[in-house]
């Protein structure tokens, strides 16, 4: 659990460590995910940037109003892959999941918000168990022809490995009108940064990370952390692919979280330092 003043104080190093593109708050209901309560507090107390976009996650209709009341640039919804996941994460089917996020984003470009979705358990359920590529490419179509702005891949569970990635992202190109594709990898079976690579070589642009490798799902304990950003940018920096994001500083917000949360940072890079 962090404060609020820590959350902002967080987003605000992230910031000042290059990042231009910050999930900032989740507007889910507080008793469900206790950490992301007081999301308003967190969004009105952070700094006025325009080079600065700042992310709010909506799982329904009430967190799109809550989300649309504060300064927020962008709205992420989540619409899950398997009926199984859904009816465990949001209480209904993807069918039902997929038409909520279809009205969500009207609302949302109403509002003259951007509104971008989140495919999650893109590569597997833990309780449908793999999700063909079929399914993902008719709810892939169906939320680009809803207008969402970008399309996000999620491997919420951490079981894709770069030959499915590979697969998914160019069947998910076909039917994306145009619409970026984003990824999103846990490392729960330590293939996340190797997914990363293989995401950005089958044409991905954005990637979705964690500093220090932190993150899960409550709804999936086994789900391990997200990918960590220092690891990301330190890859990518010795690829030649430019991040803006500086690989030092993000070490030392790593280590300040770890201070805060009590718990030592996943990631490597701050073990290791960067090379050369």
């Amino acid at each position: 659990m962090l404060s609020v003043d820590d959350r902002v104080d967080l987003i605000g190093r992230l910031v000042e460590a290059g990042a231009t593109r910050v999930e900032a708050a989740s507007f889910v209901h507080p008793t469900k995910v206790p950490q992301m309560a007081q999301a308003e507090e967190v969004v009105a107390a952070l700094p006025d940037l325009t080079s600065v976009t700042y992310v709010g996650l909506v799982m329904n209709q009430r967190g799109l109003e809550r989300a649309l009341e504060t300064k927020v640039d962008e709205v992420n919804f989540v619409v899950p892959a398997s009926d199984g996941y859904a009816n465990s994460n949001q209480g209904m089917t993807t069918d039902a999941a997929a038409d909520m996020a279809a009205e969500l984003i009207g609302t949302a470009h109403e509002a003259g918000r951007k509104a971008g979705v989140t495919i999650s358990v893109a590569w597997g359920d833990p309780y449908d168990g793999p999700v063909s590529i079929d399914r993902i490419t008719d709810l892939a179509r169906r939320l680009a022809e809803s207008g969402a702005d970008d399309l996000v891949l999620g491997d919420t569970i951490g079981v894709a490995v770069p030959a499915t990635v590979h697969r998914v992202v160019d069947a998910v190109h076909q039917v994306s009108a145009g619409a970026p594709i984003r990824c999103h990898f846990h490392n729960t079976r330590n293939t996340g940064y190797a997914n990363a690579i293989a995401s950005i070589d089958a044409g991905v642009r954005g990637l979705d990370t964690a500093v220090g490798g932190y993150g899960g799902s409550p709804f999936t304990p086994d789900a391990g952390g997200n990918i960590a950003t220092e690891d990301v940018v330190h890859m990518l920096d010795a690829s030649d692919i430019a991040t803006g994001l500086d690989a030092v500083k993000l070490i030392e917000v790593a280590g300040w979280l770890s201070v805060k949360l009590g718990s030592p940072a996943k990631s490597m890079l701050p073990q290791a330092g960067v090379f050369p």
